[in-house]
């Protein structure tokens, strides 16, 4: 993949998953990497594997819904790397408290709204502020959001999940169309179901069955699925591409 050697790349959301999978797949390309989850444990677990293995990674503690703390996390970041390129934002509470008790209107709780927003939206548009001045002070750089097939399938539960999913298809369009002509480029990769280690947990049988069959290819998602995407968009091999939100979920979702 052309453009990842030697990039520095901030993650928000890297200790497991999708996120440490992604960091994996941007060191194994040459890229160093910012580790940055609220879970500093799995950050460093995820950094030990691959400074073992010859990349350069750093872990950094943080929590998506601190502002504070997001600050810290660029600021760290582009002090130990001498600057930053690019971020991926793959964070997300998935808690039984949050994503659990996200149900349907009528039971609505304001409370699971409004922190699933705090972190889910609030969290990435903080940042994407973040590191923006960054990536403009060296004349561009790269924003992967992560979104969901849940922005536009139309479940009958998970709405304030979805709302903050769809506002990420609405933030990522934004950058894109505010700072593209600056050399910024901004997408969003809508994952469907993927077997990390957080979603099997959030899901029953019933539901993984139901998401196959949804689909049109023979398995459900892996982390390195997603890890392949975010590092295609953030490499200089997608330089034309901006503003997107793909659908990386087996055909579930046939948008055209």
């Amino acid at each position: 993949m052309r453009g990842l050697k030697g990039k520095r790349i901030v993650i928000a959301g890297g200790a497991t998953g999708i996120g440490a999978a992604t960091a994996e797949r941007l060191a194994e390309e040459g890229a160093s990497v910012a580790v940055g989850d609220i879970n500093l444990a799995g950050a460093e677990a995820t950094v030990k594997g691959i400074t073992e293995a010859g990349g350069t990674a750093v872990a950094i503690g943080f929590d998506l819904g601190d502002e504070t703390s997001i600050q810290e996390l660029v600021y760290r970041a582009a002090t130990d790397f001498g600057g930053v390129d690019g971020l991926f934002n793959v964070g997300a509470d998935l808690s039984p408290d949050t994503l659990g008790r996200d149900t349907d209107l009528l039971d609505m709780d304001p409370a699971v709204w409004r922190r699933t927003h705090d972190v889910n939206l609030l969290g990435y548009a903080l940042t994407c502020r973040a590191v923006l001045p960054h990536l403009l002070g060296q004349g561009g750089g790269v924003i992967v959001n992560t979104s969901s097939g849940a922005a536009w399938g139309g479940e009958p539960t998970r709405p304030a999940y979805a709302a903050s999913k769809a506002g990420i298809n609405a933030l990522t369009r934004h950058i894109a169309s505010r700072w593209g002509k600056e050399g910024i480029r901004c997408n969003a990769l809508a994952p469907g179901l993927v077997l990390s280690e957080q979603l099997v947990r959030a899901f029953d049988q019933e539901q993984l069955d139901y998401a196959l069959d949804a689909g049109r290819s023979p398995r459900l998602g892996e982390p390195a699925d997603l890890a392949a995407a975010a590092a295609f968009l953030l490499s200089d091999d997608a330089a034309w591409i901006n503003g997107q939100a793909w659908s990386i979920d087996g055909g579930v979702s046939l948008r055209g």
